[in-house]
């Protein structure tokens, strides 16, 4: 791996080193180190660029990362990955990307995930995307997740895309079962010309079946932000969507929140919030002694966290 790909995995992944357990490292569209265990099994697919990931029935307590980098421009980088997860298991899933371009080319990466959950399994799903370099090039991610939850089973989501992403555009379907239940933690923050957009739908389809999606995003500079949501209830169920956006300098936010009762004990709430940092926020930071700009920076930090 280039030095550039490890500054990317230790944004991404949080991890400095060695990877432990199992493992997929992704480097400009190629395998850069993969490493299975007795309980998981990474293997490529045969069809197209990408992994199929078995996760064995009531494995507990272990972390699988697919970190994906791309460190050059010109790059455009498509990767396709299923997790099947057996039921009983309890695993953590660690699914970072950075793109990084130093010219005018743009470094794109693409990466479709399809997550499939057995009765009763839960999976923390953790996902940082970040760009990086000083290039004009476009840096660009655009992640599809595809998700369907058998009975009892559980997903959240933590996803974070911290700064330096020209484009974006976050896609997110699922679909759940009896009792199976979907968290989504959204953070997005957008400077300069960037633009992202977000599009979350969310079919409720079995008995007490429940939702919760939540986004936060900070627009600065001239940034664009779209925030689409759809909750879909096809039983008794609930469903919720919140958005909460805040404004600086010449930012903007679209937000579109959708809900669709199909049936009558389906129980569905949205919310949407945006506006600029309160006055009275920012004075009382500067009492303590921040300025003007640190006093909106940690306002900021705190909103996101």
């Amino acid at each position: 791996m280039n030095k550039i790909t490890e500054q990317l995995l230790r944004t991404v992944s949080g991890l400095s080193g060695a990877f432990r357990g199992a493992y997929n490292i992704r480097e400009n569209g190629q395998c850069a180190g993969r490493q299975s265990t007795e309980h998981i099994q990474i293997e490529s697919k045969t069809d197209k660029p990408g992994l199929v990931i078995h996760i064995q029935p009531g494995t507990m307590g272990e972390t699988v990362y697919i970190p994906a980098c791309v460190t050059s421009g010109g790059i455009d980088d498509l990767v396709y990955n299923d997790f099947y997860v057996g039921a009983g298991a309890d695993v953590v899933i660690v699914a970072g990307c950075g793109v990084h371009t130093e010219n005018g080319e743009e470094a794109r990466h693409n990466g479709i995930h399809r997550f499939f959950l057995e009765q009763g399994a839960h999976v923390l799903y953790q996902e940082k995307h970040i760009g990086t370099g000083v290039g004009t090039g476009a840096k660009v991610i655009d992640p599809v997740t595809e998700i369907t939850l058998e009975p009892d089973a559980r997903l959240e989501m933590d996803t974070i895309q911290i700064s330096g992403v020209d484009h974006t555009f976050r896609k997110t379907n699922a679909v759940l079962k009896d009792r199976a239940r979907l968290v989504i933690r959204e953070r997005i923050m957008t400077n300069g010309q960037e633009t992202a957009k977000t599009n979350f739908e969310v079919r409720l389809s079995g008995i007490d079946s429940g939702v919760d999606l939540v986004s936060r995003s900070v627009a600065r500079g001239h940034s664009h932000q779209t925030y689409y949501s759809r909750i879909i209830g096809e039983n008794r169920c609930t469903g919720h969507s919140e958005c909460d956006a805040i404004l600086a300098e010449q930012g903007t936010v679209e937000a579109v929140p959708a809900l669709l009762a199909a049936h009558a004990d389906a129980s569905l709430i949205h919310e949407a919030a945006i506006g600029k940092i309160a006055g009275e926020q920012i004075l009382k930071l500067r009492t303590l002694g921040l300025t003007e700009q640190q006093a909106e920076q940690k306002i900021i930090e705190g909103f996101l966290r």
